[in-house]
């Protein structure tokens, strides 16, 4: 028997392994994962734009609340996430997600039936503790995937929530004339309850993973497969440093694009006087739509280089917030916003690339409730800066305080990596 051969089967033999011990998941379930995440979201992500309409229903006749309860789901969906992602390691997945949609459903009844700020404001706290929707259905694909296969899922994945924030606030505002905002949580409590529905038919993935097969540094350089630095610890895992970064950059991307989004009607009301609803909603929605548009193509340039790409991501990011505080046309809105929606595009994708390599050899259910929590911490951050920018300094400060970040963040990523290519590039010139 050849030694080429001696060295490849047992590979062979812990992939086969490991593909007889994967739950039956398919292209079929992992849509049904996205579609059901998108219209549970519906009302989760559509109708906070229209907490302004929906508050002087309930005695706060200027909206004084709104900035405050606009993260309330949010606050409260960042305490408990982990939490659930823990949990759903432990009982299942299945049941956990499952929970989630639930637990929205009663949340928007209460809501869609409240008569006082009070009661509102108990249906979304309820909201975010008894949601997480969005967690625990990574958590779930988490369990059933893996390497690109996952990356993909989890793109599609953010592919839901961005189709959500497009269609759901025109989906809305559609409806307003017939029917109050207000009134419209109660009609939407029937999304997730059909989420509920359509998942009780998908199959319970494994609770626990095998280890993925170890190969030596020798072994891969053999087969001609280029070596990731610091990509694998001892037990398969990503490394901590790594789960530390992603945690991090998680934070700053949430929190330079949601910083945008609790005034960008009102900037765009006051720089271009006569804008209607439909028009604002369209700007609004602009860079969702470019990641629909563009994702699957961007994870197909930057699987192998995901760190460039978040690099690039934050850079097109900073440009287009900085754009949106000199715009002052439709035609220089709409550029500000593709541009905005190329940042947005990178970097959802490639934090998507980088989440699922440090899923190898983690519990997915503890790893996406962690990523949750920092991801909803950015967005509580950003809404706070939001409204203090807002009240100091006009609806142009939020725009200019997430450009700081995002451009702090370019220079992090990008600057760390700068010394390893000149060391690389010295040592292919002068070997020792």
């Amino acid at each position: 028997m050849s030694p080429t051969k001696t060295a490849a089967s047992p590979r062979i033999e812990a992939a086969a392994v490991e593909t007889k011990v994967r739950p039956d998941i398919g292209r079929r379930q992992v849509y049904a994962v996205a579609g059901c995440y998108f219209v549970a979201s519906f009302a989760a992500l559509g109708l906070p734009p229209y907490l302004t309409e929906i508050l002087p229903e309930l005695g706060d006749g200027a909206a004084r609340w709104a900035g405050l309860l606009y993260i309330v789901p949010t606050i409260f969906g960042a305490i408990g996430a982990p939490l659930w992602g823990r949990l759903a390691d432990r009982f299942g997945r299945k049941r956990l997600l499952l929970r989630a949609q639930l637990g929205l459903a009663a949340a928007f009844l209460l809501a869609g039936w409240a008569d006082s700020i009070g009661t509102f404001a108990t249906a979304l706290v309820i909201q975010g503790v008894l949601g997480g929707t969005f967690a625990a259905s990574n958590g779930y694909l988490g369990a059933a995937l893996e390497g690109h296969a996952l990356s993909r899922a989890l793109t599609l994945m953010q592919g839901s929530a961005r189709a959500a924030l497009v269609c759901a606030p025109i989906v809305v505002g559609s409806l307003t004339p017939w029917l109050s905002p207000h009134r419209q949580y109660a009609l939407l409590a029937v999304l997730p309850l059909a989420a509920a529905a359509m998942l009780a038919a998908l199959p319970e993935p494994p609770r626990s993973r095998p280890a993925p097969p170890q190969a030596t540094t020798a072994e891969a350089e053999a087969d001609g497969t280029p070596v990731v630095e610091a990509t694998a610890e001892p037990s398969g895992r990503a490394p901590a440093a790594s789960l530390r970064a992603l945690y991090a950059i998680e934070f700053a991307f949430v929190f330079s694009t949601v910083i945008s989004f609790p005034y960008l009607i009102a900037l765009i009301k006051e720089r271009i006087p006569g804008t209607g609803p439909m028009v604002s909603g369209i700007l609004f929605a602009l860079p969702h739509m470019c990641y629909l548009i563009a994702a699957i193509p961007v994870h197909s340039l930057f699987r192998g280089r995901p760190r460039l790409g978040i690099a690039l991501g934050f850079g097109a990011i900073a440009l287009g917030l900085a754009g949106h505080g000199i715009a002052d046309s439709l035609t220089s809105f709409v550029a500000v916003r593709l541009v905005l929606g190329a940042g947005l595009t990178l970097g959802l994708v490639c934090m998507s690339v980088l989440a699922a390599d440090c899923a190898k050899g983690r519990a997915p259910g503890g790893l996406f409730g962690s990523i949750e929590f920092f991801s909803k911490a950015g967005a509580v951050a950003a809404g706070v800066a939001a409204a203090a920018g807002n009240d100091w300094f006009g609806p142009t400060a939020p725009v200019l305080t997430g450009t700081a970040i995002a451009l702090v963040t370019v220079l992090a990523t990008a600057l760390p990596r700068l010394p390893r290519t000149l060391r690389t590039r010295r040592s292919l010139r002068c070997p020792r």
